[in-house]
């Protein structure tokens, strides 16, 4: 599955990932924002491993957010961006252009 979100800022996160008994696996979190240290985003992409597929956007956000390293900067994006992605990779294409 795989889910973007531009930011209102301009910057673009991506999510791809596989759904396996209704839980995220194979997550790869990716975008042109800027995230220091670099090694933050293998914890971000970690919070989403295991994740239950019918997760809400607010407690995708929170599990994010509770990941990120303290003292990391994660410039362009949000955990709440990431969250967005994710909805619309797992939001069926009907729905969305209903």
């Amino acid at each position: 599955m795989h889910g973007e979100y531009k930011t209102p800022g301009g910057k673009l996160v991506r999510v791809d990932f596989d759904v396996v008994d209704e839980h995220l696996t194979d997550v790869v979190v990716s975008g042109d924002f800027f995230l220091y240290p670099e090694e933050a985003l293998e914890a971000i992409t970690q919070s989403l491993f295991g994740v239950s597929s019918t997760a809400s956007e607010s407690a995708l956000a929170g599990r994010i957010g509770a990941a990120i390293p303290a003292g990391t900067e994660w410039l362009g994006s949000s955990p709440e961006a990431l969250a967005i992605a994710v909805r619309r990779a797992l939001t069926p294409e009907s729905e969305v252009n209903a």
